[in-house]
């Protein structure tokens, strides 16, 4: 597994750590199993009793901007959709109810997820198949159930953690429901990958910090690194909201729910650190990046993508693979001093420089409506890019 690389102008972390951390960084646990979060074994803080009680059963989920979806994806009778994201299934089965003779190809990294759009596919005669895998895995995928390059129609990405992940504390996503603190999409199929609980107990400040700044965009990386690091001494940290509390006591009482969300509410002083941690665990910005040029390669010449994005590090990617934006080294463009915000890549690109790819059917970002937002909270940092296959 390739992990995207931490900033070298925050800290110069690989040449001061251990072998061991090096390892952990690199996430080859195969011959070094750190031991935190094995599913197996004494001395598990993930254990696999408590992730495998999440349930399977159907529960209300409401798909983030669904009518803009709809619009936009534009799907037609007898038509074949890739949706990269299951999740919950809300936006497929909204497709499902709205368009008549449609083939849905559901892919998600979440065994739990699969299970549901299994129960789908029985539902719906076999208009639904399920795909368990990563965006990584996608064209093997599609080669195995003999779908070929360029045959399918419409593509949805909706990126980052699914609100049935976040809904079940056993997963360890969330930081107001108290769980083990795995925050892993698929570890029921990779028993060996290290969980937030082995990053946040095994690394040492500075790299903690480097992740926190790096993937949190946390100005105060440093000082929540430190108060982790002396609160494991006393003991490991392996719940959510221990972690939670941890990282809201190196805060003075009055900063704690300074900060707002975009909805003006109170926000955690600890939800940086979550997503720093969730997005660093399963190499989210990596496998999105793998996503998009996945789905460039499936789409017929004409067929759409939309792709919702819930934060800036991923909007920012998504904004300039659709562009044609150079991405060889696309972690520069968000940690690197040189900025590669006007680099092209010269084999994705026409003479005018725009990417000889895509069409942009939305020169802006697309947001909810403020109706919406209120019905959805969940929906609020959401953003939509809409692209034609060239």
């Amino acid at each position: 597994m390739v992990i995207f690389r931490i900033p070298t102008h925050s800290c110069r972390l690989l040449q001061n750590t251990s072998l061991t951390v090096q390892k952990l960084w690199n996430l080859n646990l195969h011959s070094q199993t750190v031991g935190l979060c094995a599913f197996s074994g004494p001395g598990s803080l993930c254990k696999s009793e408590e992730l495998n009680c999440v349930s399977t059963e159907k529960t209300p989920h409401m798909p983030v901007m669904l009518k803009e979806v709809l619009q936009h994806l534009d799907i037609q009778p007898g038509q074949v959709v890739l949706d990269m994201t299951f999740g919950g299934g809300g936006h497929t089965q909204a497709i499902l109810k709205a368009v008549s003779d449609v083939t849905i190809l559901a892919l998600d990294r979440d065994p739990t997820a699969i299970s549901l759009a299994q129960e789908l596919e029985k539902e719906n005669q076999g208009r639904v198949k399920p795909l368990l895998g990563r965006f990584s895995d996608l064209e093997a995928l599609l080669s195995s159930i003999d779908v070929k390059a360029g045959s399918i129609d419409a593509v949805l990405l909706d990126a980052g953690c699914s609100s049935m992940q976040m809904d079940h504390a056993e997963r360890g996503f969330s930081l107001s429901k108290d769980g083990p603190l795995d925050m892993r999409m698929d570890g029921e199929r990779f028993s060996d990958m290290p969980c937030a609980a082995d990053v946040v107990n095994t690394l040492d400040q500075r790299a903690l910090a480097s992740i926190l700044t790096a993937y949190g965009e946390e100005r105060h990386a440093r000082k929540i690194a430190s108060a982790i690091v002396e609160a494991r001494r006393v003991q490991p940290i392996t719940r959510t909201q221990q972690l939670a509390s941890v990282v809201a006591g190196s805060f003075p009482a009055a900063a704690l729910y300074a900060r707002k969300d975009k909805l003006n509410r109170p926000a955690h002083v600890a939800t940086k650190t979550f997503q720093a941690l969730r997005i660093f665990v399963n190499d989210e910005l990596n496998q999105l990046h793998a996503g998009l040029r996945a789905a460039q390669t499936a789409l017929r010449s004409g067929g759409r993508l939309c792709v919702i994005t819930f934060h800036s590090l991923e909007d920012r990617l998504v904004k300039r693979f659709l562009q044609g934006d150079d991405l060889s080294h696309f972690e520069k463009y968000h940690f690197g001093l040189e900025k590669q915000g006007t680099k092209k890549d010269k084999s994705e690109t026409n003479k005018d420089g725009a990417s000889s790819y895509w069409y942009r059917l939305q020169k802006k970002v697309v947001t909810p409506q403020k109706a919406d937002v209120k019905e959805n909270a969940r929906a609020r940092s959401a953003k939509l890019r809409v692209a034609f296959r060239c």
